[in-house]
């Protein structure tokens, strides 16, 4: 074991009088760190290692891109980059993420300076009420990050997966279109 490192933590789950002791590589009441690199930055997360991902980042983490749709891997709304691949976090245990990378919509870009997906979706006024594009901007950056010059028929199976009940589906097929062509030109993340 090395050094022990200054990392950011993290402490989340159940109230310590009902969680179960824990032994091996726990740390008491069940509870294991975990360290991964959350946008870049190394963190270390105190939890119960079958805490789910989304629990993590929107309670303690304070990451609120990543929302909660339907519990069961099947909207999009709180997909996340795992790795480089597009993940439900609402299905991922914390204590499978050690050593792993975990990219969330914080981790694109700034408001002062967006990724060029997210200035393709503005530009285009790609959504309507919201709830689904944090998980559809990440989705889109996995397909990119492959595939530089989809055709729209990948992108549509990019995000498929993707649950959008305001009808934005045009829109965003035309803006993660515009973002590849720009990105292929040269404007940065």
């Amino acid at each position: 074991m090395g050094p022990k490192r200054n990392l950011p933590t993290a402490r989340v789950g159940l109230d310590p009088a009902d969680r179960p002791l824990g032994g091996g590589g726990m740390t008491s009441y069940g509870m294991a760190m975990v360290e991964f690199t959350l946008n870049g930055r190394a963190v270390a997360v105190d939890a119960p290692p079958e805490e789910m991902l989304l629990d993590v980042l929107r309670g303690p983490l304070g990451l609120m891109g990543a929302r909660f749709g339907c519990g069961a891997g099947q909207c999009g709304a709180c997909a996340v980059l795992l790795d480089g691949r597009s993940v439900a976090a609402c299905r991922v245990e914390v204590g499978a993420l050690g050593g792993k990378a975990v990219t969330t919509l914080e981790g694109l870009g700034t408001p002062q300076r967006p990724h060029p997906l997210q200035a393709a979706f503005l530009e285009l006024q790609a959504g309507q009420c919201g709830y689904c594009l944090s998980g559809i901007l990440v989705s889109a950056k996995a397909l990119l990050d492959a595939n530089p010059d989809p055709s729209r028929a990948e992108i549509a199976d990019a995000l498929d997966w993707h649950l959008c009940r305001c009808g934005v589906h045009n829109r965003v097929m035309d803006a993660v279109a515009l973002a590849a062509k720009r990105l292929r030109e040269g404007a940065t993340a």
